[in-house]
Order: C-alpha cells, then sequence, then structure tokens
C-alpha cells in the first residue's frame, strides 16, 4: 500500500553528489583523536555542586537565571500591592521607593481613577518575575 506511485529514483541526485561514503565521514581535520569525547568532563557548576547551600544565597537560586533570590517573598509583595496598592506598600516592601511614590500620587491625583496600575502591578508580582530594589528575584512563595 505504501508504494511510491512515481517509482524508485533514477540514480543520484541532480548536481552529481551522491549520499554520504560508506562508513560515514571521518573527523574534520585537526580534531583530536577519540571525537567528542577527548575533551575529557564538564567543568563543575560555578556556584559549587548542585543541591549544597551558597553563603551568598540563603534563600537558594532561581533556576532560570542563575541569580540568587530575594530574602523578600513574591507571595507577600503581590498580596500586599493588590490590598494596599493605593498606598505603594507592596513596592515600598521590595525597596522601590521611587515606584511606590510614583503609585501614591497617581492614585490620588486622579481621585483614584490611577488604581488601576497597582492592581496590574500586584498580578505581574504574583504571576510573573519581579525583582527587588538590589534586581535579584523575589522567592516564591
Amino acid at each position: 500500500m505504501n508504494q511510491n506511485p512515481y517509482g524508485p529514483p533514477p540514480g543520484p541526485p541532480p548536481g552529481g553528489m551522491g549520499g554520504p561514503p560508506p562508513g560515514g565521514y571521518g573527523p574534520p581535520p585537526g580534531a583530536p583523536p577519540g571525537g567528542y569525547g577527548a575533551y575529557g568532563p564538564p567543568p563543575p557548576p560555578p556556584m559549587g555542586p548542585p543541591g549544597m547551600m551558597q553563603a551568598s544565597a540563603p534563600y537558594g537560586i532561581e533556576p532560570m537565571s542563575g541569580l540568587p533570590y530575594s530574602d523578600k517573598s513574591k507571595m507577600i509583595a503581590g498580596l500586599l500591592q493588590l490590598f494596599a496598592g493605593a498606598f505603594g506598600v507592596g513596592r515600598f516592601y521590595t525597596g522601590h521607593i521611587g515606584i511606590a511614590i510614583a503609585q501614591i500620587a497617581v492614585v490620588w491625583l486622579t481621585c483614584g481613577a490611577g488604581i488601576l496600575w497597582p492592581m496590574i502591578d500586584g498580578i505581574m508580582m504574583l504571576t510573573g518575575r519581579v525583582t527587588d530594589s538590589e534586581g535579584r528575584p523575589l522567592r516564591p512563595g
């Protein structure tokens, strides 16, 4: 049933090039003998063996960036921002004083219409990758 209706190919592909040589291709010129395994074991991780606590990262290391987690919690920052965002409390907690003051000013100068900014900011703190004032990602939980 799976027969090719056009028949077998007539010969080598156009251009005179055929398939790979019998036995495969050899190593490139100047390559070390033994193939890819001749380079040795991979280097150890820069922060020490996995699973061990580093003194510079007491709350662990974020796997995506390799940066140490902040001492600030993502859950606390997000909830503070959602429930007291008009006062910029979540941003004061993370150390972003300028953003907190700007949120207070926007909410109060717009007679409460600017509450949308702190609300979205709180949701982003809970779901996104937010950092503290030192650039470290907030720790989960």
